[in-house]
C-alpha cells in the first residue's frame, strides 16, 4: 500500500530553512532541494504555516521562513501538521461477526496498534528540527547557517 511523503519533505523544507539562519527560501528553491515540485511545496508550506512552524516574507527577497526556532519544532507537531495521523488503518468493512477471528480481530489488536502509536508518537517527540539540522551538517561538513 502506497505511504505518503509529506512528513520527510516537511521535515526537509524546515531543515532547509533552519539551517538557512533566517534567510527567506522561495518554494523554488526548496523544490530543487528536495527534487520535487514547487506546487507540492507550497502545499507542505500552508499547512505548516496553519500550524504556525513557518510563515511568509512577501515581496523582493522573500520565500518561507521558520515561524519559531528550530529547538522548539518537535518531529511530532511537523507530523501532526501534514499526516493523517491515523497510522494504522483496520478493516474497510467490519469483518464478520459470526467467523471466531472476525469476531475478535479488531478488539485483539487496537492493544498492539494503541502502543505502536504512542511509541512512535513518543520518539518523535523527542526530537526538534534543530537536532536533525545538526545532523544535516554533520553529515554534509558544514556549518550553520549554510550559504544559499
Amino acid at each position: 500500500m502506497p505511504t505518503s511523503t509529506r512528513f520527510a519533505v516537511a521535515v526537509h523544507v524546515l531543515t532547509a530553512l533552519a539551517v538557512s539562519d533566517g534567510k527567506p527560501l522561495r518554494s523554488e528553491d526548496l523544490a530543487y532541494s528536495a527534487n520535487t515540485g514547487a506546487v507540492v511545496i507550497r502545499g507542505l508550506l500552508s499547512r505548516l504555516n496553519d500550524a504556525g512552524l513557518t510563515r511568509s516574507q512577501l515581496g523582493a527577497g522573500g520565500g518561507a521562513l521558520l515561524a519559531k526556532p528550530a529547538e522548539k519544532i518537535r518531529l511530532i507537531d511537523v507530523y501532526e501538521a501534514v499526516e493523517n495521523t491515523e497510522l494504522f488503518s483496520v478493516h474497510r468493512t467490519p469483518p464478520c461477526e459470526n467467523c471466531a477471528v472476525g469476531g475478535n480481530i479488531l478488539e485483539a489488536i487496537r492493544p498492539t496498534l494503541s502502543r505502536a502509536r504512542t511509541a512512535l508518537e513518543d520518539e518523535l517527540g523527542k526530537t526538534t528540527i534543530a537536532d536533525i539540522a545538526s545532523e544535516v551538517a554533520r553529515l554534509g561538513k558544514f556549518s550553520i547557517p549554510l550559504v544559499w
